[in-house]
């Protein structure tokens, strides 16, 4: 982007009548809001094709996992977000605690 230097109208501004003076001041008050808008509108757009390219993105590297829920990926879950509600993981127990249930003893069968 090129940028262009300011040079305020020196001349005009100095010899200028007060309604003159504050007619500049508006007349720049609303190219600014106007720029403003614009800026606005370009960061919307912006925020819209960052979020489709990461949608994209996301998508091309999630098809690669299975599409059925009965095969076990070789990846650890994600992260959960830290707003989101805990999950119970349920966990077998080892084969030596289902003989301490089963036998009712306190030492495991050797």
């Amino acid at each position: 982007m090129a940028s262009r230097r300011i040079v305020p109208p020196w001349d005009y501004l100095r010899e200028a009548s007060g309604s003159s003076l504050e007619s500049f001041e508006l007349s720049r008050l609303n190219h600014a809001a106007n720029l403003r808008k614009e800026i606005g509108a370009l960061l919307e757009q912006w925020i819209a094709e960052m979020s489709e390219a990461c949608l994209a993105r996301w998508l091309r590297q999630n098809r690669e996992l299975p599409a059925q829920p009965d095969c076990l990926p070789d990846i650890l879950p994600q992260a959960e977000l830290p707003f989101s509600a805990p999950q119970t993981v349920s966990v077998r127990p080892r084969r030596a605690d289902r003989r301490l249930r089963a036998s009712g003893r306190g030492s495991p069968d050797l």
